[in-house]
């Protein structure tokens, strides 16, 4: 189980922050990186893609740097150019980060594999990330998803297994629900507006949140009551990187009408250990210097201040980032000594792939039988398995 509540925050000293913000102009002269970068991002209109532009306006305006922007409509399509080495960077969620690191779901294929990913910096703001439904549809709890059409994304197993998790919540699963499929995160949402699905998963920042507010079915986001901690344990067996959380900005919530529910960082930027350890350490330190100049320009693109960050969490950062942080006095011991523990587990998850591969599997049994190897691994080195 990953702590209690993001709204504990790295503890930070009040001068460190205050100086970071008052010279980020200066210090910003000192950034070193490429005439153009390329990030991958989820669909346009997604609160990922939005809070991108913005930085990617930021870094136009204040260094001159170019940020090509690429939406993705799954993890996987967000990955690939990752991998490849088309883009340097990628503004994704738990799916190409925490799934991809694990290597399961998509990414348990022979093409795939347990995933080096690396983490720069994360979004942690004030709203959620759940399961959003038609206001119209009669859903005001999640056991009341029973029966209801539940958008289900090809390709995107973070939206997937998130759901599944949240289902779990109520004692329910996917045969309890209509599963409709959809080809993207942006068609499940515009199916719910047109009343062929009753649910998906989302961030409350999204655009297509907003747009299913503003359209005549309206939205609702049914609560995951922090005080169920039976239905919390079937949540985090199923999904470790959920906690709880109270959430007030998005679509349908707000100070006033506070959604008590659940969230992780989202987006989080990544890339994989092997990249420039420079780049990575002149690409945090211009998200982080020149958040004064995105603040506010984007829903929930504050989550991405320097004390909004949550250095504990299921990825590990990339030394480059490392590197910034101690220089701005906000990484700990306890910080490294977590961080060694999570590259350790992405090391004994590459050593269970290698022994996949010298296995003998019909292309039918290849997944099942690495996740047999990977159990067995896992458990050898006294790790939770999560995924079964």
């Amino acid at each position: 189980m990953i702590g209690t509540s993001l709204r504990s925050r790295t503890a930070v000293a009040a001068g460190i922050l205050c100086a970071v913000a008052a010279t980020g102009q200066a210090s910003a002269q000192d950034i070193e990186l490429p005439g153009q970068l390329a990030w991958t991002a989820y669909d346009v209109g997604s609160g990922g893609y939005n809070q991108a532009v913005a930085i990617g306006g930021a870094l136009k305006n204040e260094l001159g740097i170019d940020l090509r922007v690429l939406p993705g409509r799954n993890d996987v399509s967000r990955q690939v150019p990752l991998r490849q080495g088309r883009v340097q960077f990628s503004a994704t969620g738990v799916g190409a980060s925490y799934l991809a690191q694990e290597g399961v779901f998509e990414f348990g294929g022979a093409d795939w594999g347990p995933q080096a990913v690396r983490l720069l910096l994360a979004a942690n703001g004030d709203g959620n990330l759940g399961i959003g439904v038609a206001a119209d549809a009669g859903i005001e709890t999640i056991a009341d998803l029973a029966g209801k059409r539940v958008a289900y994304v090809v390709g995107a197993p973070s939206l997937n297994e998130n759901i599944t998790a949240i289902l779990a919540f109520a004692n329910l699963t996917w045969d309890d629900v209509e599963r409709v499929e959809f080809s993207g995160f942006g068609a499940a949402w515009e199916a719910i507006i047109n009343d062929q699905a009753d649910a998906a998963f989302a961030a409350s920042t999204s655009g297509q949140a907003y747009q299913l507010e503003a359209s005549p079915r309206g939205l609702f986001w049914p609560p995951l009551p922090h005080d169920d901690t039976e239905g919390w344990q079937r949540l985090q067996e199923r999904a470790p990187f959920f906690i709880p959380n109270d959430g007030t900005e998005g679509a349908a919530m707000g100070a006033d009408n506070v959604n008590e529910a659940a969230t992780y960082p989202y987006p989080v930027l990544t890339t994989y250990a092997e990249q420039d350890t420079s780049l990575v350490y002149n690409m945090t330190k211009a998200m982080v210097e020149l958040y004064p100049t995105y603040q506010d320009s984007a829903p929930g693109i504050n989550g991405w201040a320097l004390d909004n960050q949550v250095f504990a969490w299921a990825v590990p950062y990339h030394e480059g980032a490392v590197e910034y942080f101690r220089e701005a006095g906000v990484w700990t011991e306890e910080h490294d000594a977590h961080n060694d523990a999570l590259i350790e587990r992405q090391g004994v998850l590459a050593a269970a792939w290698e022994e996949m591969q010298g296995e003998e599997v019909a292309e039918a049994d290849f997944e099942a039988r690495w996740m047999e190897i990977r159990a067995r691994k896992l458990e050898e080195a006294g790790l939770s398995v999560v995924f079964e």
